[in-house]
């Protein structure tokens, strides 16, 4: 009742109110229609009925829109921006129009646009914004559009789409996305297969072709021919040989992150200590541990060192570095991440005999840990405690098996001044 109210005053409001004066005012088919088309208008005109259903501003030359731009036309169903000088749809300039079912804004500029707007628009059935310089879309772009029909986003400067972005249309019949400078890796994979089986109309499948890389340049999407791609896997482990990077005298605490994945993945780490959140972005120091240009400060540095080998190191490890150790690896096709838990105990602490007790029960059970090749590392997803004990610099270092028997580790497996337990918990 109280919404049929609203209607009842906007209508009223609308028929009390004059066109703009630029503008031409009518009413056609129960439409009430505001034309202010081809009137070299630069700001959007003021004082629009409220009860207007369609409105056409194309062919002027309006440069933005600006946040509530269309906050008095509350009924608005249709509204026609094409060939203007639009470079930003600011957030907020469409979100108002929750009955709108046609919107073009083709043949503009616009490289900056409010995705977040069209979330409030689940009535739209067409959009058109071709003839721009959209670069991205993002994946949750048109998630509130089950509504859609057809979408027209072709002459762009779209180099890639993300898996999925055209799910939520499962009304749409139409789309057209030809002449956008693909970059036809790995990431764009998807999209071919999609194309090939959908029932959706999508015209101009030749001129749906890769701009890069270069010996792809020209082929039309849907005979882009197997590319060697698989998503990104991760597996988190204590290793002591870091291929090159200088170990210096004191405690270490060595993790490697082993990445797979095609295209390569960048290789991020999320720590969190007791102090707080550290992420790094690997690598960060050269191979002798030099901070590379361009990365935070060298105090930093020198506490967590990420290798491109895909090693981090904490050269002096103590209480205030223990904590949880993730690495996040991320490419076109994905995402995986490995954690481990990272505490020390010391022998006065009654941690150690905590521990064995904890270790060897692990082990009685078939769990525990093992090595192989000087690489610590869990056995499987149910070999949830790795203990590595340390000893004396100079001293023989030894690690406890699964089967309880200490095996021989080479020296520089870690250096350190005084007898340490490192434990590490992945899924207690």
């Amino acid at each position: 009742m109280q919404e049929l109210r609203l209607l009842w005053w906007v209508v009223l409001l609308g028929l009390a109110q004059a066109c703009p004066e630029p503008c031409d005012c009518g009413e056609k088919y129960t439409f009430q229609i505001v034309d202010c088309a081809y009137r070299d208008l630069e700001a959007m005109p003021l004082g629009f009925p409220a009860n207007v259903t369609t409105l056409s501003l194309s062919a002027n030359r309006l440069p933005g829109l600006r946040e509530g731009a269309f906050r008095e036309v509350p009924l608005l169903q249709s509204l026609w921006l094409a060939h203007n000088e639009i470079r930003t749809v600011a957030a907020g300039s469409l979100a108002s129009l929750g009955h709108l079912k046609s919107l073009d804004l083709s043949h503009n500029l616009i490289s900056d646009f409010a995705w977040s707007d069209l979330h409030n628009l689940s009535a739209l059935q067409l959009l058109k914004m071709d003839s721009n310089e959209l670069t991205s879309i993002p994946r949750d772009a048109f998630r509130s559009l089950g509504a859609l029909r057809s979408l027209q986003i072709n002459h762009n400067r779209l180099h890639t789409l993300a898996e999925g972005t055209f799910t939520p249309l499962t009304a749409l019949s139409h789309l057209q996305i030809n002449d956008n400078p693909f970059d036809c890796t790995c990431g764009i994979v998807w999209f071919k297969t999609w194309t090939l089986a959908t029932a959706v109309s999508i015209p101009e499948q030749d001129n749906i072709a890769c701009t890069s890389p270069h010996v792809l340049k020209g082929t039309p999407l849907r005979r882009l021919p197997p590319l060697p791609c698989s998503a990104p896997s991760v597996q988190l482990s204590y290793q002591s040989n870091q291929d090159g990077a200088e170990l210096r005298p004191g405690f270490v605490l060595a993790l490697h992150c082993d990445v797979d994945g095609q295209p390569a993945p960048q290789l991020h780490w999320h720590i969190q200590i007791p102090s707080g959140t550290v992420e790094i972005t690997s690598p960060n120091v050269d191979t002798d541990g030099r901070a590379l240009p361009g990365t935070p400060s060298a105090s930093s540095q020198a506490r967590f060192q990420a290798f491109a080998n895909g090693s981090l190191l904490i050269p002096e490890f103590g209480k205030l570095e223990e904590g949880t150790y993730s690495c996040l690896a991320t490419n076109e096709l994905g995402s995986a991440e490995s954690s481990v838990n990272v505490a020390l105990a010391t022998p006065g602490e009654g941690g150690e005999n905590t521990l064995g007790r904890r270790f060897h029960g692990k082990a009685a059970e078939g769990k525990g840990c093992y090595t192989v090749d000087n690489e610590v590392q869990p056995s499987g997803p149910e070999d949830n405690v790795v203990i590595i004990y340390l000893s004396r610099a100079g001293n023989p270092e030894t690690a406890v098996a699964g089967d309880g028997v200490p095996r021989q580790l080479p020296p520089g497996l870690l250096l350190l001044g005084q007898s340490l337990l490192l434990f590490f918990l992945t899924s207690f």
